[in-house]
């Protein structure tokens, strides 16, 4: 069968059409409309080389690729269907469509006007914003309830488009190369030091860095030497961890680091190896690296409501709180995975109560407890007693869990963004779910300095200060930088007020 060829532009592209030489007129012509993404009553042109408008007919002159025709939508149907009833599609829609409306709608107002006019940049700003909304679940609104929403190992996170909720072989095993790469190497002295501050900056490491950074910290607090833990045990420990920490922005295993972090950090400000055991600093630090295993992204409340596997299974008593323990010891239960498996059966018992203990401290609803207890003891406190030394292990992980606002402002206030974030998309779904809104959550009403001067004001300085009761010397670390992040909001939302008004 004879065919011919025309090359041709569209929107500036070389395409090039084939076609038989007894191809009909009307068959052509849809050819040519497919290649311009045209609607069937939107009108096409065809120029020649020199300009002229030729006619789309068989009869059409085969040319080269050095003299292509120019082939164009000079006026789009924009009547066709209403936006509103193309939503109404749920979702049997493409963007493409009012893309096109757009583009068309520019080069008309080109012709009669010598600039495109603001609005028609705001108009595209609009559905780019739009595509945005359609191609991500991180904001969810009545589309939401296209998602799949059901619980699965494979299920999409909620916050990573396109990557998975629990971590891929994949990457797990991307890192795991990178910290067997690095196991050689030593850690220099400034870093150590380094490590041992509260204005550590995270967002600097990787996630394999931090692997040998946690090993350091079991290292120089003389952990592998005083409990007989292998190193290759202890990389095995952390490698579970890190795989069993979420893709979701705040809870995840830069958060897990940054709370070990503090803790550590905390350790050496008080002194706290001159004033307790060493299995006591094993719990707290352990504690802090498995405190938000496997968390969902989704807290107690939420599991609560919607009556979740986690709610059902621990009866509603801080579900989240009570999976990150079974997590841990599912993990310490392996042997090539277990740091305590050359301490004693006495040993291990008083750690898994200490480590069940300081993660269940983590759950917000038990804060006032806990901190008025604190404060009942402060000012008799005695390291020999054991019921004290409990609370201050509870403090401390509850301490190290919220003292973001303790880093300096550009370590801090990313993390606020993650948090927001993951406590949007929490709202979002109950909005979707018909549960209860968190009203701390709802990204209608929240703002950044709405989210923290409370926070800052009625939990984090009242915690800060009873520890720094305790311990004086903290005052400088932790308290002032508090203060600090407190004006910091308070200066950010007079700001916004101000805005409002004008």
């Amino acid at each position: 069968m004879e065919t011919k060829i025309i090359y041709f532009t569209m929107n500036g592209i070389p395409e090039q059409a084939e076609f038989p030489l007894d191809c009909p007129a009307q068959d052509l012509k849809d050819l040519f409309r497919s290649a311009a993404e045209a609607g069937p009553h939107d009108i096409l042109k065809l120029y020649n080389p020199k300009g002229n408008i030729i006619n789309i007919c068989p009869s059409l002159e085969p040319n080269e690729p050095g003299s292509c025709y120019k082939l164009e939508v000079v006026a789009a149907d924009c009547n066709a269907e209403p936006l509103g009833a193309e939503l109404a599609g749920a979702l049997g829609f493409d963007l493409s469509s009012m893309e096109k409306r757009l583009q068309s709608l520019e080069k008309k107002i080109l012709m009669e006007a010598s600039e495109t006019p603001e609005v028609v940049y705001e108009m595209k700003k609009q559905v780019d914003s739009f595509r945005e909304k359609l191609e991500s679940v991180e904001h969810l609104s009545w589309l939401g309830f296209f998602k799949d929403l059901s619980e699965g190992t494979h299920k999409p996170s909620p916050f990573y488009h396109k990557r998975t909720l629990h971590k891929t072989r994949k990457e797990c095993e991307h890192v795991r190369e990178k910290v067997l790469q690095m196991s050689s190497l030593e850690v220099s002295e400034e870093v150590r030091q380094y490590l041992k501050t509260p204005t550590f900056d995270n967002w600097q490491w990787e996630d394999a860095e931090i692997m040998v950074l946690l090993q350091v910290m079991y290292t120089d607090l003389d952990f592998i030497a005083t409990f007989h833990i292998e190193p290759e045990v202890l990389q095995q420990f952390l490698f579970e961890v890190y795989r069993r920490y979420n893709n979701i922005p705040f809870h995840n295993f830069k958060h897990c680091f940054c709370v070990t972090q503090m803790m550590y950090g905390l350790i050496w400000l008080t002194d706290l190896r001159s004033k307790m055991d060493a299995i006591d600093l094993l719990i707290m630090l352990t504690s802090a690296v498995c405190h938000d295993l496997d968390h969902m992204g989704y807290n107690n409340a939420y599991q609560i409501n919607a009556r979740t596997e986690l709610a059902l299974r621990y009866n509603d008593i801080s579900p989240l709180e009570n999976h990150h323990c079974a997590v841990a010891f599912e993990i310490l239960e392996r042997k090539e995975s277990n740091i305590f498996r050359n301490l004693t059966m006495d040993q291990f018992k008083r750690i898994r109560e200490g480590i069940i203990k300081c993660i269940l401290a983590t759950d917000m609803t038990r804060h006032n407890k806990i901190l008025n207890k604190f404060k009942s003891i402060l000012s008799a406190f005695d390291f020999g007693n054991k019921e004290h030394k409990d609370l201050l292990m509870m403090i401390l992980i509850k301490v190290s869990d919220i003292s973001n606002e303790a880093r300096p402002m550009e370590v801090a206030e990313p993390w606020l963004d993650c948090l927001l974030q993951e406590f949007f998309n929490q709202s979002d779904v109950e909005k979707l779910e018909g549960l209860p809104v968190s009203p701390f959550m709802d990204r209608d009403k929240v703002t950044k300095p709405s989210s923290q001067i409370g926070f800052i004001r009625f939990v984090l300085l009242p915690l800060f200060i009873e520890l720094a009761n305790l311990f004086p010397c903290l005052e400088q670390h932790i308290i002032d930088p508090v203060r600090k992040a407190l004006d910091y909001y308070t200066e950010m939302e007079k700001a916004l007020e101000k805005e409002k008004q004008n």
